[in-house]
């Protein structure tokens, strides 16, 4: 590379900057060289454009005409991430303000241009860099507890962390004491000496003398550039790098960072602002509660009906008398035909038929010990117990044989056993039903009420005892049938109904003497219903999930206002777009996840409470625990998007410089 090359040149250069209608030039047709080494000041009353010529310099806004020439390579046409690559490895900058964020540390601050290099990792630079400045019993300290000389000394080291070509530096001491503003300059001065190159904007000749050379502007033009007779002028050093050399370099390294290095400033943010992210957290953590606690409701209830359901028996098909009207069509007297205990032996040996319990039920009152109980008795076949699940937990069911023997047994369910025997093992006591003696043989295990009886206030005997002995019916209520599967329902209701017509004489194909119905369709439209009903409950729930997101994106918004000037300062430091746009979604994520898992505990405690509370039965499953948390993070990358993405669009110089 030819090393009498300028390290930096400007070809007529103009800039003009529009407020509305009203144009101001700050820059006109303005060319100028910089070579490797030097200490340049430049200096002009305020509006002369000193500052705008840094900017461009710097890369920080781009000329309305004419070019820059870095190392002889022209930067007209180049791509903000390439801009973005350039202001990290080749550029520092000192800002009159500092620029501290101030939730990170002296040493914090200073490796943040090492973020957007790939480097995160590299400890040793940023703390050599302190100690250059004279930091380092300081570096654990935050901007707040730092006088404005020590921060102005940490923005040094956070320009020279990369070690770049040129240090940049816009009113170094300009908010700076006496002495710390001599401090900075001996700072700046030994830097040169080392080999630095430095363009500094001053508006004090006592600070600009101390330069090799001065550049003094008016009007946006450079009206006289001489060097000065106390200062250093160009230092010679070996080349280590040059744009064109770094062009592989810049395409692909700068800015590419780790996801765990966005995570890390991420989590910073969010813990410098505290109550604000309480607040972001807040939608998400009430609506997920909603949800967990809502499907948890609507599960329990799923739950407790397949329980009551289960009672029923599988592939169940309940035969029965058809009534005397038909729609409205009154039947003639004697068309109605009874079912009795011959009809059900007779279905029991159908092919696909299982089992059968024929059913006759009535009321009756109950004694026991001076203790009085009505209660419906049901009277059951043998198979009752397997086929409805209730196979007594204490004692026993009734055989076959006492079924045929009109046995004075009973099984009593547990309402009947408390309100009869209190705490007593009624197994083996005697009760009478309708003043006829009954051994009590077992306890029917527990079924649950429900909105219209107490499932478990019942006494189940053999169903020949009910019919000729307690009821005095010759004729059934209906005959239970169990089916072999599911495949064999629809074959089994034709086959009842045609052996039903055929032991009755029933010759009108068109009338319908019994009904058969399936009980499993009846299990499937009211679990169907239930499921509507969870979905119904849960889409209300995420409604305030969508609220959540709602004020997720106005606070990040808000945030994206708040720091703008952070947002500049990154993108001054090396971030490209995508940087900024990825941490600021990444903010946004972290916000909804944590209140989706703050949620997701509240909504487990306020189910346990309901259940206990209210008597309920709720069960939360880890699908609606996934659900909530995938949900939860949808919600934030959708609603953060637009506030990341405004945030990545903002122009570095414009974010600086926002009030």
């Amino acid at each position: 590379m030819d090393n009498q090359m300028a390290l930096v040149e400007l070809i007529n250069v103009s800039r003009t900057y529009r407020t509305g209608s009203t144009g101001v030039q700050a820059l006109k047709d303005t060319s100028l060289k910089i070579e490797r080494g030097e200490f340049v000041a430049i200096m002009g009353s305020s509006g002369s454009g000193k500052s705008t010529l840094l900017h461009i310099l710097g890369l920080l806004d781009q000329p309305d005409s004419g070019d820059l020439l870095i190392e002889g390579i022209s930067m007209a046409g180049r791509s903000d991430d390439d801009l973005a690559a350039l202001r990290n490895h080749r550029l520092g900058f000192i800002f009159q303000q500092f620029h501290l964020l101030p939730q990170l540390t002296a040493l914090q601050n200073s490796q943040l241009p090492l973020v957007y290099s790939g480097r995160r990792d590299d400890q040793d630079s940023p703390r050599a860099r302190i100690e250059q400045v004279g930091l380092s019993d300081r570096a654990d300290h935050r901007p707040n507890q730092l006088s404005g000389g020590e921060q102005q000394r940490v923005a040094i080291a956070r320009s020279l962390v990369n070690d770049p070509a040129i240090i940049l530096a816009d009113e170094p001491t300009g908010n700076l004491d006496s002495r710390s503003e001599d401090e900075i300059i001996s700072i700046l001065e030994d830097l040169n000496r080392r080999g630095k190159t430095i363009l500094m904007v001053t508006h004090e000749s006592s600070i600009g003398e101390r330069a090799g050379r001065i550049i003094t502007m008016r009007d946006g033009r450079i009206i006289s550039d001489q060097p000065t007779s106390s200062g250093i002028g160009p230092v010679s050093h070996p080349v280590t790098g040059c744009v064109r050399d770094n062009n592989e370099e810049t395409a692909e390294k700068p800015g590419r960072i780790l996801f765990a290095n966005h995570f890390r400033q991420s989590l910073r943010a969010i813990l410098a602002h505290k109550m604000r992210s309480v607040l972001s957290m807040m939608g998400i953590l009430i609506g997920v509660a909603a949800v967990i606690a809502m499907l948890a409701l609507g599960q329990g209830a799923t739950d407790s009906i397949k329980q009551r359901l289960a009672s029923l028996g599988s592939n169940m098909l309940s035969i029965r008398s058809a009534s005397r009207s038909q729609g409205a069509v009154r039947l003639q007297s004697g068309a109605v035909s009874r079912l009795t205990i011959k009809d059900a032996a007779a279905v029991e040996e159908l092919p696909g038929v299982l089992r059968v319990s024929p059913r006759v039920s009535g009321r009756a009152q109950l004694v026991h010990s001076g203790k009085n109980w009505n209660t419906r008795v049901e009277g059951q076949g043998e198979n009752y117990a397997a086929m409805r699940a209730s196979i007594p937990e204490t004692g026993r069911f009734f055989t076959a044989q006492e079924v045929r023997g009109k046995a004075k047994v009973a099984v009593i369910g547990i309402t009947v056993a408390r309100e009869l025997f209190g705490e007593n093992n009624p197994v083996g006591e005697t009760i009478r039903i309708n003043r006829i003696s009954f051994q009590v043989i077992g306890v029917l295990p527990e079924k649950g009420g429900s909105s219209w009886r107490d499932r478990d206030d019942v006494v189940v005997i053999p169903v020949t005892t009910a019919m000729y002995r307690l009821l005095g019916n010759d004729y059934l209520n209906n005959i239970d049938a169990e089916i072999v599967s599911e495949e064999a329902m629809e074959g089994a209701v034709d086959a009842i109904q045609d052996l039903l017509r055929k032991r009755h004489r029933v010759l009108d194909e068109k009338a319908e003497p019994f009904r058969v119905r399936n009980m499993a369709e009846i299990q499937e439209t009211i679990e169907s219903t239930t499921k509507t009903m969870t979905l119904l409950l849960g889409s209300i729930a995420a409604i305030s999930l969508l609220v959540g997101g709602i004020g997720i994106m106005n606070i990040m918004l808000v945030s994206v206002t708040e720091r703008t000037r952070e947002i500049g300062l990154r993108k001054a430091l090396g971030a490209r777009k995508s940087d900024i746009l990825a941490q600021f979604l990444i903010e946004a994520v972290l916000l909804t996840i944590s209140g989706g898992i703050i949620g997701i505990l509240l909504g487990i405690g306020i189910s346990r409470s309901l259940a206990a509370a209210a008597g309920w039965t709720t069960r939360v499953t880890p699908f609606s625990i996934i659900l909530a948390t995938g949900f939860s993070a949808a919600v934030g990358l959708v609603f953060g998007i637009w506030p990341a993405r405004q945030a990545s669009r903002l122009n570095p110089i414009d974010a600086l410089r926002y009030e």
